[in-house]
């Protein structure tokens, strides 16, 4: 019989940011990592195995002459890089390419500063794992896996080692270890001692040890005691030893490990949900950085500006450390809430100007004005056409002293477009700045160039569609839509003919709930404890700060030609909503707008959406893949879109978000989850009060808070088709300024074209190392297809063939004007 094996891997869970704001996480690093140092350097069958490259940049700025010890412990292999991402984020909320760049940064940064190339992924205290992952993961140099989180008793797994099978068919070695990562002080032996009582039989295992949550790690207690356990124990090899060398052991066995194709989820449902704040502007910044990338590189690689690498490089640092397994879900103090909002400001101040230089230095070489054109530019990032409602505010030439309304007409090439004038932002009395609606088609990756000119029509235009007999009845070729002027909800949505939702859709529902972040007892939030109603006359009219006449709380504030805006107030208690609904006189896809008052505390906001598709499957995004989702009522969580999709009646209603994750589904209808009220880090911990019951506690996400989301509905195929690059242009948005050019420049090519109808362009950047350019393509929707890349402004293209769900990353030799194949990290095959 073989003897049994223990791998015990030390470590020093710290968290960069938690109960601690990240000046006492860095200094628990430096003293952590010394207090590490000394034990490899004395104790010569022990071995420090850690994590996260933010951790040793920090070693690096405040201590070089420890950071130069550890390398050279590296060196020695007494010192092990665990994991070798920037951090360990959330597994579930980032998008895949947030996801590729952890794995970019940090692998690039262990590899340059200690030669080290990891092979073992490892997030340890993560909440859930996104099967988004896997091929990430072996696309990246990895093949291994490492987790803690969820354990079996809420996500069962075939056994704790097993072979992790990816949406494009891609496989990691992982291992879960249902021991955790922490062992108290001085309890290592014990540690390992309840270990092998428990597994009398298992012949390889992997256990992890170490002082941790605010570091420390190794003590010397513990490395006498596990000295004295390893000589004492017989039948059992109990040693030192690293993550790598443990997946070594089992990929000799790895032909018999059971195969895995879910995600590790879920654990901690409430994390979806809780700091919105911090998840809005996680979102935004995830959106604004890769289109800023493919904006800087349209320009750059034409000469027309210098690619800003340092910048970038800062934002996605910014954007990194903000999706930290404390931060991004919710989980962390005050202080460390308002840190995160700060760090995703600093990003998003960065990408705003690059986005600004690189829209100048494309637009540079547009011909000038000319009498009396206000020219309105519309860059598309994409490299596919783009269908939909352009929104865009400027100057007029001076303000309207004449009287009379000037109203705007856009034309493109001469031809005029359906258009609009809707209320400005500002709210001068004085007709000053102008906002023009219009519908247009964008012509992938480049500059579109739009004429808008004002003509005075003596009043402002006044809605044509108004109440009648207690709804207000949208009606096109294409659309049927019901607002009932009692409730303020839609009772139908109606697409060709199909009737897609139920009565009192969009309605908004109070959910009990705790003051617990995480959410770390429960599986769902179904509790209804009341749904928001509409305002009386008297109530909305208050809420509106109006004066001078009352007004009904369901209104249409906006007609046109493009769209016709119907305006609903809600409240419940001391907390408000103003629901807009913007429907559209072309097309099928409509927007709601939710602008949320919230003043609760122990409860939850949920958006109701009951569709009339039954029996349905519930399919939402996640990590470069989309993932069917729990059709029970339990919390689940996706990213930029969900839909409900129904096989037998061959239809989808599909559900574009801005800033949210968390969602359920049961019966037929979505209910996504808006807002939380805990308090910051408060745990369930048995019969103690979650809270101090002497004093008032601060609640999360209280104040005003804005929502959008994009409805459409349609044949289940034509949706699912589409829907993957719909949420994406509604998230990384075409760029839109009405600005009059020089001409003196020479004129921007377009950029990027792709010629089927449903891949992507993810990234377009310029290479970590060299001038390439690095073009990273996806298929989102599960089918094989081949597509052509155009490059015009390299007059370059090729043909692509690209697996279901599958990752392709390209990079472009500028000197050989070749195209060659690479992994995640830039490396060629």
């Amino acid at each position: 019989m073989p003897r049994k094996k223990i791998h015990l891997i030390c470590n020093a869970h710290l968290d960069p940011v938690w109960l601690w704001e990240w000046p006492e996480g860095a200094g628990e690093a430096l003293s952590t990592f010394r207090t590490a140092a000394e034990f490899c350097e004395r104790h010569d069958d022990f071995i420090f195995c850690h994590n996260e490259a933010i951790l040793y940049q920090w070693i690096e700025e405040y201590e070089p002459t420890l950071f130069k010890r550890i390398q050279k412990l590296v060196a020695e292999k007494k010192w092990n890089i665990l994991g070798g991402w920037f951090l360990q984020p959330d597994c579930n909320m980032p998008s895949g390419e947030s996801f590729v760049r952890q794995a970019l940064s940090g692998k690039r940064y262990f590899r340059e500063k200690f030669g080290v190339d990891v092979k073992t992924g490892a997030n340890l205290d993560p909440f859930g794992h996104t099967r988004g992952l896997v091929q990430i993961l072996a696309k990246s140099g990895y093949d291994s896996y490492l987790f803690c989180r969820p354990d079996q008793a809420f996500t069962t797994l075939p056994a704790d080692e097993f072979m992790w099978v990816g949406y494009d068919g891609s496989e990691v070695m992982a291992a879960r270890v249902q021991a955790h990562y922490n062992s108290r002080g001085g309890g290592a032996r014990a540690k390992v001692e309840d270990w092998i009582k428990a597994h009398p039989d298992k012949e390889l295992s992997a256990l992890l040890w170490g002082i941790g949550n605010h570091g420390g790690g190794a003590s010397r207690k513990d490395l006498e005691d596990l000295k004295e356990l390893m000589s004492s124990t017989p039948g059992v090899d109990i040693f030192h030893s690293t993550a790598e060398a443990y997946f070594e052991e089992l990929g000799q066995k790895k032909d018999g490990l059971p195969r895995f194709t879910k995600d590790i989820n879920p654990w901690a449902v409430g994390c979806y949900t809780t700091m919105a704040r911090v998840k809005q502007g996680h979102r935004h910044l995830e959106n604004e950085v890769f289109a800023a990338e493919k904006m800087a590189s349209a320009a750059a690689f034409q000469g027309l500006m210098k690619y800003p690498e340092a910048e970038l490089r800062d934002a996605l640092r910014d954007l990194a450390f903000a999706q930290f397994h404390d931060l991004l879900p919710g989980s962390s103090i005050g202080p460390g809430e308002e840190g995160a909002i700060r760090l995703l400001d600093h990003g998003l101040e960065i990408c705003s100007r690059v986005k600004a230089r690189a829209f100048f230095a494309l637009a540079a070489g547009e011909k000038p004005a000319v009498e009396g054109e206000i020219p309105i530019f519309v860059y598309n990032p994409h490299p596919f056409r783009i269908r939909g409602i352009i929104e865009c505010e400027f100057e007029e030439h001076e303000p309207n002293y004449g009287g009379g309304f000037l109203g705007p007409k856009v034309f493109r090439k001469g031809k005029p477009l359906p258009c609009q004038p809707e209320k400005e932002l500002s709210n001068l009395s004085l007709e000053w700045r102008k906002k023009v609606v219009f519908a247009a088609e964008l012509e992938p990756g480049r500059m579109n160039r739009f004429a808008c000119r004002l003509e005075n029509s003596g009043a402002r235009p006044q809605p044509a569609i108004r109440e009648t007999g207690g709804i207000i009845h949208f009606k096109t070729d294409e659309l049927d839509i019901l607002i009932s002027a009692t409730s303020g909800f839609m009772d139908r949505y109606r697409v060709n003919g199909a009737d897609l939702l139920a009565a009192n859709a969009f309605r908004p529902l109070l959910i009990e709930d705790n003051a617990d972040p995480w959410g770390m007892s429960v599986r769902s939030f179904r509790n209804v404890l009341a749904a928001f109603k509409l305002m009386n006359p008297e109530m909305g009219t208050w809420f509106s700060g109006v004066s001078k006449a009352q007004l009904p709380s369901l209104r249409v504030i906006e007609d046109g030609a493009v769209r016709t805006v119907v305006e609903a107030l809600l409240f419940h208690d001391h907390s408000y909503i103003s629901i807009r609904y913007k429907l559209p006189k072309k097309g099928t896809e409509v927007e709601i707008e939710a602008r949320v008052t919230w003043n609760e505390k122990d409860k939850m906001l949920k958006l109701s959406v009951p569709t009339l598709l039954k029996p349905s499957a519930y399919i939402g995004q996640v990590a470069y893949g989309w993932n069917e989702l729990p059709s029970n009522g339990e919390e689940s969580v996706s990213q930029k879109w969900s839909a409900v999709v129904s096989e037998e009646k061959d239809l989808a209603l599909t559900l574009i978000n801005d800033c949210v994750y968390g969602s359920d589904f049961a019966d037929g209808e979505m209910r996504i989850s808006l807002l939380r009220s805990p308090a910051h880090s408060a745990d369930p911990a048995g019969e103690r009060p979650m809270l101090y019951q002497d004093r008032w506690i601060p609640r999360i996400d209280q104040g005003e808070q804005v929502f959008h989301f994009w409805m459409n509905g349609g044949k289940a195929g034509e949706r699912l088709e589409t829907i993957d690059r719909e949420a994406l242009t509604k998230n990384e948005k075409p760029y839109v300024l009405s600005y009059s050019p020089p001409g003196d420049k020479k004129k921007a090519k377009p950029c990027f074209v792709l010629s089927d109808s449903a891949a992507q362009v993810t990234t377009l950047k310029k290479a970590e190392q060299g001038k390439d350019l690095i073009i990273r393509l996806f298929e989102p929707t599960g089918k094989a297809r081949t597509t052509e890349l155009a490059l015009p402004f390299l007059r370059a293209k090729t043909t692509v063939s690209l697996k279901g769900f599958e990752i392709k990353t390209l990079r472009f030799h500028k000197k050989t004007r070749e195209f060659h194949e690479v992994d995640l990290l830039e490396n060629e095959k």
